[in-house]
């Protein structure tokens, strides 16, 4: 069951924050911002290290964007702490500017629906909107890697939608013309783009 349109599940649970300590993150303390959540099987594997470096090599763009971003898995927070404090010529992931969440009783996975064989976190990513409703939700298998600049365009997306009324067609971009959600309007942007 998808959770696009809905609120996001509350909770709140230990976390590595971004300088090193443990705090308790409640998501909804982000209320007003936008969300990146997003969920990894567990630490100390193989996919899921590229991920969370490739979100943290652009997490200024999230942050222009006043968005935040955070990880998830099934681990503790100690093992996210080791994880962090390795290098990542030996397998870890070294200080990333985002908080990892512990999720070891599973619950946050569950309620966002993407804990698979009730194991480990599929690779779910969703899209908090300022007012806690999720606009976005992507969820891949455990092999599948997810693209960073998929998640900037699609929030993209949402800021230009709020901001101006106009809905985005497929492959849409920043800087890319929108169109009026009314049948005159589609007419005209299809009429312009036709190939």
């Amino acid at each position: 069951m998808s959770l696009v349109t809905k609120k996001a599940p509350e909770f709140t649970a230990k976390a590595v924050m971004p300088d090193g300590t443990f705090q308790e993150l409640k998501l909804s303390s982000y209320h007003g911002k936008y969300v990146i959540l997003f969920f990894y099987p567990l630490d100390f594997t193989f996919v899921c290290p590229s991920e969370i470096i490739a979100f943290d090599a652009v997490l200024p763009r999230f942050t222009d964007k006043q968005a935040e971003v955070i990880g998830v898995s099934v681990d503790s927070h100690y093992t996210h702490y080791a994880w962090r404090a390795t290098p990542r010529d030996k397998g870890g992931i070294g200080n990333i500017g985002f908080p990892l969440v512990a999720d070891i009783d599973k619950s946050i996975a569950r309620s966002f629906g993407v804990l698979v064989d009730e194991a480990v976190a599929l690779r779910g990513l969703f899209l908090i909107d300022k007012d806690g409703i999720v606009r976005h939700e992507l969820i891949n298998d455990l092999s599948l890697g997810r693209n960073v600049e998929e998640a900037l365009r699609i929030l993209d997306a949402l800021q230009y939608t709020e901001r101006h009324g106009e809905v985005c067609p497929a492959n849409w971009r920043q800087g890319d013309e929108a169109m009026r959600p009314t049948a005159e309007g589609v007419a005209a942007y299809l009429a312009k783009h036709a190939r």
